[in-house]
């Protein structure tokens, strides 16, 4: 079926849940398309080349032993994992000053994606091929009635597309302020959407890369809790065997940009001087990035709208949200865009047999 023909489904966002959707439907024997904004797919999952074989991760870091969907992806992709190193101490640091942790009781047991978790988009994306189309940032969305029944018309920046069902595969709040609906999404649907928060769209993420993780010699975990910033919750990045050593931290939503003497100096009062000269410093702004934030991202707090039922429901028929923010389980991880990717696939596919 060509492009012209029109497809069964078009899938807005090559994140993991517009990539594992994608899958499923591809599977199905439905044709489908997906349209990228950016150049690259992985949406929140960004990695980053570093000094040694594994990249380092600028967004989502890991999963964690409950997370069934995520164990099944990565075992059946055949996606390398490792588990978060934990042992040691940790830190809490205050006006105070510093002061050390017996144990870890920040960390919990986690797996890591050891080839950086954008290596999960990657593997899901490579079977797809032609069909992801990257670059090409959606402008609007029209249902159209015809003599046969409705479609949806997709523009893109290169064209239009025309589709069955569309599943717009993005933060809520990025697709009402980023896309034109035509109709209108329902009134509470579009309500709900403009105040469910980005899941780390407000923040920035700091990661500093060592020769060796020094910081073990010294007992530590790499973990810590900072009530004076700029960083509020640290931990250790490092990959299997230390290498590419590594720490990591987060910004609060709503402190404003964070500059790397800053960051290092925090480092250095938590880990000593080791911590002054790092071979690689990355300060990645998620606020900044037009593709996951909207401009006012920081005013979204309501995290109550995550996984609202009301997510689960098909818009004007033929249209879907899903993302990790509307997943009933686990919103906000990983899991969550699996999650959401499984209902909706299930409830598209059911739609697409059924509708004449």
């Amino acid at each position: 079926m060509s492009d012209e023909d029109g497809l069964d489904a078009i899938i807005i966002g090559a994140g993991i849940t517009g990539l594992a959707l994608a899958t499923r439907l591809a599977a199905e024997g439905l044709s489908v398309r997906v349209l990228e904004a950016r150049d690259r797919v992985g949406g929140r999952l960004l990695s980053v080349a570093s000094n040694d074989a594994h990249p380092l991760d600028l967004g989502a870091s890991w999963f964690w032993a409950d997370e069934a969907r995520v164990h099944e992806l990565v075992a059946r992709l055949g996606v390398r994992v490792h588990p978060q190193h934990t042992a040691g101490d940790a830190l809490f640091q205050t006006t105070a000053g510093v002061q050390r942790l017996h144990g870890n009781p920040i960390d919990a047991p986690a797996m890591r994606l050891q080839d950086g978790a954008q290596s999960l988009a990657l593997a899901l994306a490579a079977p797809l091929g032609s069909t992801i189309r990257l670059d090409a940032p959606v402008e609007a969305v029209t249902v159209v009635d015809t003599t046969d029944g409705r479609r949806v018309d997709v523009r893109h920046r290169d064209g239009t597309l025309r589709a069955r069902c569309v599943v717009i595969a993005l933060p809520p709040a990025l697709a009402v302020a980023r896309i034109r609906f035509d109709p209108p999404l329902p009134t509470d649907i579009a309500a709900l959407a403009a105040r469910t928060p980005v899941w780390m769209g407000a923040i920035t993420k700091a990661v500093a890369e060592y020769d060796d993780p020094f910081w073990r010699e010294l007992g530590l975990a790499g973990a810590a809790v900072s009530h004076t910033g700029p960083l509020r919750e640290l931990h250790d990045l490092s990959g299997p065997a230390g290498r590419p050593a590594a720490l990591f931290g987060f910004a609060a939503p709503g402190d404003g940009p964070i500059s790397p003497a800053a960051v290092l100096a925090q480092l250095v009062e938590l880990f000593g001087e080791r911590a002054r000269t790092p071979r690689a410093l990355h300060l990645h702004d998620w606020r900044r990035e037009e593709w996951t934030s909207p401009a006012d991202v920081e005013q979204h707090t309501d995290y109550a709208t995550y996984g609202d039922p009301r997510w689960r429901s098909a818009m004007h028929e033929r249209l879907w949200l899903a993302s990790t923010e509307t997943g009933r389980d686990h919103p906000g991880h990983i899991e969550g865009a699996l999650a959401a990717a499984e209902h909706v696939g299930d409830a598209l596919c059911s739609f697409i047999r059924a509708a004449p």
